[in-house]
C-alpha cells in the first residue's frame, strides 16, 4: 500500500524557487545605521525600566538571542535575561523603507515575487529577467547585490519548491546559502531534527518522539496510514513534505483583500498579560501597514490558535471606516478576545487583520469638521 501511495506522489522539479530571509532584519538595520551598536546585544523594544514594565520585543540581534531573548517576549522578561542589553525603540518607517529597497532588488530578477513579510519573500526565477548560467548563480548574485547596495546580509535557500527553499534558507543562518537539488532531498531532510522541519510544531514533536520519530529519516520511514492515524489530515502533509513534495505556487498576483499580521510564538504565550501586550504590538503593526498603503477598512478580525492547534476567529464590522489608530484596533481586539472566552490555554498564534478595505479618499474619509462628538 505504501509503495502504491509513493508512486502516486508527483515530484514537480520544473520550477526554480528562491527564498530570501533577511538576517535579524530590524536589528541589522539599526546596527548598520548606528555602528556603535555593533558590539552590543540589541533588543528592539521600549525599555521596560523606563515605561513601567510594558512592551513586547519586536526582534533582537544574534548577540541578544544567544542570551535567550526572542521576538514576542515581554520586554520585562527580556531585561531579566539580558540586563546589559541596549533597548532600541523600533523605527518601522525606516524598516519599511529598507524593505522597499530589498524588494526593488528582487524585482530586477523576476516579477514573480511573493512577499511574506518586510524581511522575506519567495521568488520564482524559472523565467528570470536577467540570464544566468544557473539558478544558483542567480541566487548568489542576488544575495551579493543586496549586501553591496544595502550593506545587509541575507540567508538564501534555492530549490524547486517553496517548502525546500524555505527550509534551506533557515539551514545555515546568518548569511547562509543552501541549495537542495532533487537528488539531494534525502541527504538534506534525513538528518534534520524533527523539530526543524517546517510545519511540525512544538506540540507535535513529543507525539512524534513517542512514535520513535526523531529525524527526517524516521518520519520518511513511517507508513502513511500510521501518520494519518496519529495526526489526521496533517499526517498526509507530513508524508508528502518529507518526500520533498510541495505543489504550492509563488503567489505573486494576489489581489490584496486584507491587511494584517499574524505571529506564531515559541515558546507559547502562557499569561493573559503577555497576550494583551502582543495584541497591542500587532495593532501598531496594523496601523503602520494601513497608513503606508493609504487604506482603511470596516472589519477587524482576531485570530487565535492555542497549544492544541485549536484555531478560532472573531470579527467586528463597523458601519463606517475604522480610524487608522493602533489604540482603536487594540480596544476592538481586546473585546474580541473576551468574546472568545479570554485566556484558557497557552497561545501559539495571534493574528490581527483588517478587511473590507478601501483606499483613503476624500469621498470615504470621515472628517470631524465641527468637533462634534
Amino acid at each position: 500500500m505504501a509503495d502504491l501511495l509513493e508512486i502516486a506522489l508527483q515530484l514537480n522539479t520544473d520550477r526554480s524557487i528562491i527564498h530570501v530571509d533577511m538576517d535579524a532584519f530590524y536589528a541589522q538595520i539599526e546596527m548598520r545605521d548606528h555602528p556603535e551598536y555593533r558590539d552590543q546585544a540589541i533588543i528592539l523594544a521600549s525599555d521596560p525600566r523606563k515605561n513601567g514594565g510594558r512592551g513586547v520585543v519586536a526582534t533582537a540581534n544574534y548577540a541578544a538571542r544567544k542570551l535567550g531573548v526572542h521576538s514576542a517576549m515581554s520586554s520585562a522578561e527580556a531585561v531579566k535575561l539580558a540586563p546589559n542589553a541596549l533597548f532600541v525603540r523600533p523605527n518601522f518607517d525606516s524598516y519599511r523603507a529598507v524593505s522597499a529597497q530589498v524588494h526593488e532588488i528582487f524585482h530586477r530578477y523576476t516579477d514573480m515575487v511573493e512577499p511574506i513579510a518586510f524581511d522575506e519573500a519567495y521568488l520564482d526565477v524559472t523565467k528570470s529577467k536577467i540570464p544566468f548560467e544557473s539558478t544558483v548563480a542567480l541566487a548568489h548574485h542576488l544575495q551579493q547585490t543586496i549586501f553591496d547596495e544595502l550593506t545587509l546580509t541575507s540567508s538564501v535557500g534555492v530549490s524547486f519548491n517553496k517548502f525546500l527553499a524555505k527550509l534551506s534558507s533557515e539551514h545555515n543562518k546568518p548569511a547562509g546559502f543552501t541549495v537542495v537539488a532533487p537528488e539531494e532531498i534525502r541527504t538534506f531532510l534525513d538528518p534534520l531534527p524533527i523539530k526543524d522541519i517546517r510545519g511540525i510544531g512544538s506540540k507535535t514533536v513529543p507525539k512524534m518522539n513517542e512514535l520513535g520519530i526523531y529525524t527526517g529519516k524516521d518520519l520518511f520511514e513511517m507508513d502513511q496510514s500510521a501518520l494519518l492515524s496519529h495526526f489526521g489530515k496533517m499526517g498526509y502533509e507530513f508524508y508528502r513534505r518529507i518526500r520533498g513534495v510541495d505543489d504550492r505556487e509563488v503567489e505573486w498576483q494576489r489581489e490584496r483583500k486584507s491587511i494584517g499580521n499574524e505571529r506564531t510564538y515559541g515558546p507559547f504565550l502562557t499569561q493573559e498579560e503577555t497576550v494583551f501586550e502582543n495584541l497591542h504590538y500587532l495593532a501598531e503593526l496594523l496601523e503602520h501597514s494601513l497608513t503606508k498603503r493609504q487604506m482603511h477598512g470596516k472589519t477587524i478580525v482576531l485570530k487565535t490558535r492555542d497549544e492544541d492547534f485549536v484555531t478560532e476567529t472573531r470579527r467586528r464590522t463597523l458601519p463606517d471606516f475604522i480610524p487608522n489608530d493602533a489604540d482603536t484596533y487594540y480596544e476592538i481586539a481586546e473585546e474580541l478576545w473576551e468574546e472568545l472566552g479570554g485566556f484558557q490555554k497557552a497561545v501559539r498564534l495571534l493574528g490581527l487583520t483588517m478587511t473590507t478595505l478601501a483606499p483613503m479618499t476624500f469621498d470615504n474619509m470621515l472628517l470631524d469638521l465641527y468637533g462634534n462628538d
